[in-house]
């Protein structure tokens, strides 16, 4: 089994922003993708993911050294009203690997399993969203726009229950950081401002580490994380994608597109278009992104 050189900073520094977790044990796991470019970014051997040892990690049975699991705690406005829990409900970050190019990356999981967070939900993801994520994601990455990515699928041998039976999937996606508008909004929310400053210091040296010392420097951290998610709207915007649904939780710190849920590119223009079934007022339109 190739070796994840993990070093979870997010787990070890910042403890009360998130619950320690396992993801779900399935009963047949097999891979169905795995990124080699996105591996090998990543310091990764892919020939070695892709035995049945590789297709049991991925599907969230056996975990690589070093991994630990974790649930993200964070708030969110969803649809105009405020949530102030919402946190990783199907979703575990397993760590953060430095990679070739010395970034710091996140690795998780997405539909491995019920967690504390979960608000009633089975935790499960299905194939063909969890396969439309790799596609999406890998479009806009050679697009230029930055993204999170898809390292891999994995089969889970389960029927996932939605409108209709369906097999189930986990993905393991690639983030710069799954920090959110929303992690921030989650502290805010309950007045916990010393923990609120603690999220600050950790988002400058992860991402902004040239404000350390900058005079007003969560003033200057706000402004790098707007001018970063405006110009990811910009990209948006240009290439016709319409994320869906632009909630406070699906928006990074990072300026990475992250959550493909309800989402597509607009085949023809109109700025009315929608992509989500429950978006009946046009809150998250194409043309209302910049908003």
């Amino acid at each position: 089994m190739t070796r994840f050189a993990f070093d979870n900073t997010y787990a070890r520094e910042l403890p009360g922003f998130y619950t320690a977790w396992q993801p779900a044990t399935v009963p047949a796991p097999r891979l169905l993708f795995l990124n080699d470019a996105l591996a090998a970014e990543l310091g990764l051997d892919a020939s070695a993911l892709r035995d049945e040892a590789g297709a049991s990690l991925f599907a969230g049975n056996a975990l690589p050294e070093g991994a630990e699991p974790i649930a993200q705690a964070y708030a969110g406005h969803q649809f105009g009203g405020f949530s102030p829990q919402l946190g990783d409900g199907r979703a575990l970050l397993l760590g953060e690997l430095i990679d070739r190019d010395g970034r710091r990356r996140d690795i998780a999981f997405k539909g491995s399993g019920r967690t504390p967070f979960s608000r009633g939900g089975d935790g499960k993801a299905a194939v063909g969203p969890m396969l439309r994520e790799v596609l999406i994601g890998e479009a806009m990455h050679a697009l230029g726009i930055p993204t999170t990515r898809a390292l891999a699928v994995a089969a889970t041998g389960e029927t996932v229950r939605r409108e209709l039976p369906l097999p189930g999937a986990v993905l393991t996606r690639v983030a710069a950081s799954h920090l959110r508008v929303g992690t921030f909004q989650y502290f805010l929310a309950r007045g916990e401002v010393e923990r609120l400053r603690q999220l600050a210091e950790y988002t400058m040296a992860r991402h902004d580490p040239g404000l350390a010392q900058a005079p007003d420097r969560y003033l200057a951290l706000l402004q790098a994380v707007a001018q970063r998610q405006a110009a990811l709207i910009a990209h948006w915007m240009n290439a016709g994608f319409i994320h869906g649904v632009m909630n406070t939780d699906n928006m990074t710190i990072s300026g990475e597109t992250i959550d493909y849920g309800p989402c597509a590119f607009m085949e023809a223009y109109d700025p009315q278009t929608v992509f989500s079934s429950i978006d009946h007022g046009g809150r998250y339109a194409y043309g209302n992104q910049p908003h």
